[in-house]
């Protein structure tokens, strides 16, 4: 039984996410089809993340077990061919069986987009957030500045998974603006329900003079939801990076 890593991309606008569910349409099941016809045989599929509903990933890295013996190099184009358009992988490697995506995972990055003009842009609907009042991304800058750390999270986690803790390590949080683009890319050890989109939200009630960044310490110290920014929609969301061993996939990290 070979353990095969597939690094893949989509975009999650027609998908209920990444988890397998009963009644809805899913990046998972419809992988997981397309592979079975592949190797002739059921899959099941981890992945690195539980992506909530019409959320994206540039980068995104799942593993499957097999009894086939097609040569990792011919897999992409074998499944992509079974594939929709909005789901490709990008390359197989086959990897130890102690390999889980998720539970290898040495960290991840998240990237959010706003789209931050008078008028909305065709070509961003479902990609990018869009907001017409003003944001200053220095003031956003400020308070995201204050997550980064080893903090309970809390605060900005909706209610859903059960989790044994909410602490979290934040390793980076960095807001930048593109003209009318403003980008938000967070990397942690593991994230919970909804907290990089709460995050974001947070941070632009900031910027609209709503809490000061400096309140941010206070309000995860109080594990109080009700006291941070709204959770942003889902469409600007993005998985975009993730860390594994060196040593378990054959090749350098970060996969991005």
């Amino acid at each position: 039984m070979r353990n095969i890593a597939l690094q893949l991309m989509y975009v999650g606008t027609a998908y209920h996410g990444w988890q397998v569910q009963k009644t809805v349409t899913t990046v998972a099941e419809t992988l997981e089809k397309a592979l079975s016809t592949v190797v002739c045989h059921p899959v099941k599929c981890t992945g690195a993340g539980r992506t909530d509903a019409g959320v994206h990933a540039e980068t995104y890295v799942a593993n499957f077990h097999t009894t086939s013996s097609i040569p990792c190099e011919r897999l992409p184009l074998a499944v992509n061919t079974r594939l929709p358009d909005d789901i490709v992988v990008v390359r197989a490697a086959e990897v130890p069986d102690s390999f889980n995506a998720i539970g290898s995972c040495l960290k991840k990055e998240y990237t959010y987009r706003i789209y931050n003009s008078r008028i909305r842009n065709a070509f961003f609907v479902d990609r990018a957030w869009f907001y017409p009042k003003p944001l200053d991304e220095k003031v956003m800058q400020a308070a995201a500045s204050q997550f980064v750390g080893t903090h309970d999270f809390a605060a900005v986690q909706s209610v859903g998974t059960e989790v044994q803790s909410t602490v979290r390590t934040i390793h980076y949080f960095d807001i930048t603006r593109a003209g009318d683009l403003i980008t938000c890319r967070v990397c942690a050890n593991g994230f919970l329900y909804n907290m990089v989109r709460a995050l974001v939200g947070t941070c632009v009630y900031a910027a609209e003079g709503k809490l000061s960044p400096d309140d941010i310490p206070r309000l995860l110290e109080s594990r109080n939801r009700t006291a941070a920014g709204p959770t942003v929609p889902p469409g600007g969301l993005y998985m975009t990076r993730l860390w594994y061993p060196e040593d378990t996939l054959g090749q350098v990290v970060p996969f991005r």
